[in-house]
This record gives C-alpha cells, sequence and structure tokens, in this order.
C-alpha cells in the first residue's frame, strides 16, 4: 500500500506528462494503523503498538477491550505518549516542506484528573465563600483546558463538573442575581458550551426557584449570548423531565416564576435567532400542563402568532409550534381564538402530510379537537365548521393520511373527523389535485 502526498507542479511545455505528478512516500512506521493517516500525537499501549491518539480514543470509547492490531485484550488503558516517534514525524515534516508537507504540532498534554479534581474542590470552596474573583479564574480556566482538546472536553465532563458549575450557579443567583450578574454568565455559557449531561443533582440545582428566577432575568436583558445560554439550559431543563423516570416537575416550578410567560411570548414574537425561536416553543409546550397557563397564553395573543409561525417556517420550528398549538385547542379559550382566525383551517389541513409525522400528528389531532367539541354543539355552528374545514380538503387529506399510514392514535382521530365530516359533504367540498399527485409522504 503507498500512502503519501500528491503534488501537482504546474504543466509547462518542458515537462511530460510523467514530470507533471510527483508523488511523497510517508514512512510505514508513522502512519496510524486505525486511521491510516499521518500519526499527529503517537501514544502506546500496553500491547507495544503505537496509535494515533484520537484515532485510538474512538476505538477505546467505543467499547474495545482489544488491542486493534495484535487483537490481544488490553491490561490497561494507559496511552503513553511517544516523543521520539512524535519527534522523528515532526522532523520529517520539516524536511519535506517544500512538498507541501505542514509540520505538525506539538501537542498539548491532556489534562490530568489530578488536576480536574482540584481545580473543582477549589471551584467548590470559592463558591461557598462567593468569592467572585477566584471562581471567574477557575472557570476561565476549565474553559480553556476544554478549548484545547476534545480529550480534555470530555475528562472535564466525566468529573461530573456539571453538578458543581450548576451548584455554583443556583449559589450566586440565591445571593444576587444583579450582583453577581458576571459570574453568572460566565457559568451559564461553560455550561451550555460544554453540554453537560443533566442528571438529578445537576437538574436540582438548576430546576431551583433562584436558578430559574435567574434565568429568566437574564431572558430579559439585552445581551444576547445571556439570552441564548439561559434558553437553552430551561429547554434542556423541562425536556429532561420527560425523558427521566423521575417526577420532578421543572415546568410548574417555571411557570411560577414572575413574568415568564410574557417573556417566553416576547421572544417568539420579536424572533433573534432560530434556535431561541425554537427553544422558547419547546419550553412553551412544556409549561403548557394547566388551564391557567393556556388562557394567559391564548390573551397575549400566542394563536395567531403560531398561525403565522406555521405558514412558512423550517420542519423542527414549524413542529413544535404545531404542537403547542394542538396543547393550546385543549382550552375553550384556546379553540374560540382558533375558530375566529382565518388561517386556523388552511394552515391545518395544508400541514398534513407536508412537513413530517409528527407535524401530520400535531395537525391532526388539533383539528379533532376542534372538530368534535363543535360538533356536539347547535347544529347551525356545526355546520359552519365543518363547511370551513371540508372546502380547504380537509376529508380528503385525512382519507389520503389513512391510505398511506398514520399511528394508532392519529388513525382513530382521523377516522372520528371523517365520521363527523361525511354528512356534511355535499356541496361543500373543495378538492384541490396537487395533494393526490404523490402518494407517498415527503419525510
Amino acid at each position: 500500500m503507498v500512502f503519501g502526498w500528491r503534488r501537482t507542479r504546474k504543466a509547462s511545455k518542458n515537462h511530460n506528462d510523467e514530470d507533471r505528478k510527483m508523488e511523497l512516500v510517508i514512512p510505514r512506521h508513522f502512519i496510524c494503523p486505525i486511521s491510516l493517516d499521518l500519526m499527529k500525537d503517537p501514544v502506546t499501549l500496553s500491547s507495544g503498538i503505537t496509535y494515533d491518539r484520537e484515532s485510538i480514543e474512538s476505538w477505546l470509547q467505543n467499547g474495545n477491550f482489544s488491542c486493534p492490531v495484535t487483537n490481544q485484550i488490553l491490561t490497561s488503558f494507559d496511552q503513553i505518549p511517544n516523543h521520539s516517534l512524535r519527534k522523528l514525524i515532526q522532523d520529517w515534516c520539516v524536511e519535506n516542506r517544500n512538498s507541501g508537507v505542514e509540520r505538525i504540532p506539538t501537542p498539548r498534554i491532556p489534562i490530568s484528573s489530578v488536576d480536574i479534581t482540584d481545580l473543582l474542590q477549589k471551584l467548590d470552596s470559592s463558591v461557598k465563600v462567593l468569592d467572585k474573583s477566584e471562581c471567574s479564574s477557575l472557570v476561565q480556566k476549565m474553559k480553556k483546558w476544554s478549548d484545547e482538546s476534545e480529550l480534555n472536553r470530555r475528562s472535564i465532563i466525566a468529573h461530573r463538573s456539571g453538578v458543581v458549575l450548576a451548584s455554583a450557579f443556583c449559589e450566586f443567583s440565591t445571593d444576587s442575581v444583579e450582583r453577581n450578574a458576571d459570574i453568572l454568565k460566565e457559568i451559564s455559557s461553560l455550561m451550555n458550551e460544554m453540554m453537560f449531561p443533566m442528571d438529578l443533582e445537576t437538574q436540582f440545582y438548576l430546576g431551583s426557584t433562584s436558578s430559574l428566577t435567574s434565568m429568566v432575568w437574564f431572558l430579559n436583558s439585552r445581551d444576547f449570548s445571556s439570552k441564548h445560554n439561559s434558553i437553552i439550559t430551561l429547554k434542556r431543563l423541562l425536556s429532561s423531565d420527560s425523558n427521566s423516570d423521575h417526577n420532578s416537575d421543572h415546568a410548574e416550578s417555571l411557570s411560577k416564576i414572575e413574568g415568564v410567560n410574557q417573556v417566553l411570548f416576547n421572544l417568539i414574537k420579536d424572533p433573534i435567532s432560530p434556535t431561541i425561536t425554537k427553544s422558547s416553543l419547546t419550553i412553551i409546550f412544556h409549561l403548557l400542563s394547566s388551564s391557567t397557563i393556556k388562557s394567559e397564553f391564548v390573551e397575549l395573543g400566542l394563536i395567531p402568532l403560531l398561525l403565522e409561525i406555521i405558514v412558512d417556517s423550517e420542519k423542527n420550528i414549524c413542529e413544535t409550534a404545531l404542537g403547542v398549538f394542538d396543547k393550546l385547542c385543549d382550552s375553550e379559550k384556546g379553540r374560540e381564538e382558533a375558530y375566529s382566525n382565518a388561517l386556523t383551517w388552511p394552515v391545518l389541513v395544508k400541514k398534513i402530510l407536508r412537513v413530517s409525522e409528527l407535524a401530520t400528528e400535531f395537525s391532526v389531532s388539533a383539528i379533532w379537537k376542534l372538530m368534535s367539541k363543535y360538533g356536539r354543539r347547535e347544529e347551525k355552528l356545526a355546520v359552519a365548521v365543518m363547511a370551513e374545514a371540508l372546502q380547504f380538503g380537509a376529508f380528503q387529506k385525512l382519507v389520503l393520511l389513512l391510505q398511506v399510514g398514520c399511528s394508532d392514535d392519529t388513525k382513530e382521530k382521523a377516522t372520528e373527523l371523517l365520521k363527523l365530516m361525511n354528512p356534511y359533504r355535499n356541496g361543500l367540498e373543495c378538492i384541490d389535485s396537487v395533494d393526490f399527485k404523490h402518494l407517498k409522504r415527503s419525510f
């Protein structure tokens, strides 16, 4: 097997085709047996075989316990830096720089477990006495380590640094958000960049009233990074409830923070970025557990705002907006607002089989809630509702959905809707032929 760089020289009249290409062969012992690339940070395992650090780390993290070359079980997972080989590789790169080879930089030594533990202990101690200066210095040092290499970042996370940072955020928030705003920003930024796992202890600290109040305070600030970090943290915190076997309800705690509904509504009404919009919608989705909260968002004008978003937005935002709209239709106020909006039926019907399976489920669910409730009212009102839905092709869309296939719950709702609409079909239907061009779903 030949390993090498190919360097093409500019053709001229004095050069034939054979001279136009030159190949530089890399010495075999400079090649990583896994990646088959030039090693940048050679390390030797207990088996005596040398690999590039990044490649062998990926191998071990995937649950492999043997040496890739010898297949023998490793007696130790220690990776000993092969400084002699690295120096030879660097010298070879320098010697061949005229052939387009760049010298590999000397890799930084990974942070040791002792260093990380020591830093976290110091950070914990500085937080207990609310020493902002020391805490800031340690947070910046942790960020510097994390930025140096992916190995450092994983090692820091493995030492449960997220719990220490979440605890620090909670302590400084409890003391005073305004007085500790700068250090809270630094902690929040590092937590977001590192993407620490939201284990139960981390959730406990970030789900405290003081931490939640602090994040809402940042959502009201003018600083973009503070808004972004806080909304992402809140989204992950609330999403962790639905993925946990425990009954901690952070959504209920957040709903009690003064002004949270208004600030979330404002972030959607006056969009700053797709990430913030999507996260705000996701948080609202988790908040809509009580009729009181639903009514508050309806009164703020969320129904027409959602319909405008759903009309022309990218997939993820459209799905979440439809989910929020569907939840709002659980309340009488939400349904009344939806009935009175001219966009309701065309938007809901249009999104069936157009965005994704999840978007289709939310659309059908919202239509089912609107029709099944109104279908039981007096005849004139029922006719008005059914007529509007039929004129936008709801019946044909639902028939098509059953033909294509859907979840059992959606199938049940679609079947019931077809039964409700069938008596009103004569003279009211408007068939959109575009919807029948493709029987296969576009998702």
